[in-house]
Order: C-alpha cells, then structure tokens, then sequence
C-alpha cells in the first residue's frame, strides 16, 4: 500500500506560480511512477505531468508544456509540481497519484491522494 498526501494548493491569482508537494509513504514508494492529474469543476479528470521512478524521464499535459515542471526527491519521498502563468481555467482539484507505469491517462493508477484545490482567480 502506498499513502499520498497533496499540500499547496491555495488561491492565487492569474499568472501567478504555486508549488504542489506530495509526500508518500509505504512500501516501495520510490519505485512507483508518479503523476499529478487534475479535474475542473464539472470536468473528467484529465492528465498533466508524470516522473519515472527514477526521475530521468518527465511528461506533461499539452496545455502545461513549458509552464509546469515535475520533479521528486526521493530522499524525502515526495514529489512537486511546479506550476508558472497560471490561468484561471486551470482552477481544479489536482490529485498527486502513483503506479507501477508510468501513465498518461487515469485509468487504472493504482494509488491516489484525496486532492489539493487550486483557484485561480483574480
């Protein structure tokens, strides 16, 4: 079992940046994938950067490309997501998640945190 615990979220305004934090625990934590998704009010929710367990290889969402940045430290079990320009449309829950893949779509992950909101709103 693996236990994820968001921190950051807040309200900000328009182009502002804000850090996500996500602190695991469990076993094998530091061999997981991890991601961050996020869900708009009324909204699926929908995929925005991953990191391989070894933090080599990153992917991102198209619309965050360039302005978001994944990165872990696994000394202290925890992953970010930095998150620069950001738009008012990108107000949304964002969930920190883990799996044994590396996944650009929610379907199957294996282990989620409850979510962090983040309004963005001037």
């Amino acid at each position: 079992q693996v236990q994820l615990v968001e921190s950051g979220g807040g309200l900000v305004q328009p182009g502002d940046s804000l850090r996500l934090s996500c602190e695991g625990s469990g076993r094998s934590f530091g061999a997981y994938a991890m991601h961050w998704f996020r869900q708009a009010p009324g909204k699926e929710r929908d995929f925005v950067a991953a990191i391989t367990w070894s933090g080599e290889s990153t992917y991102y969402g198209d619309s965050v490309k360039d302005r978001f940045t994944i990165s872990r430290d696994k000394s202290k079990n925890t992953v970010y997501l930095e998150m620069k320009n950001l738009k008012p449309e990108e107000t949304a829950v964002y969930y920190c998640a883990a799996d044994g893949v590396l996944r650009v779509h929610d379907y199957g992950v294996a282990y989620w945190g409850k979510g962090t909101l983040d309004t963005v709103s001037s």
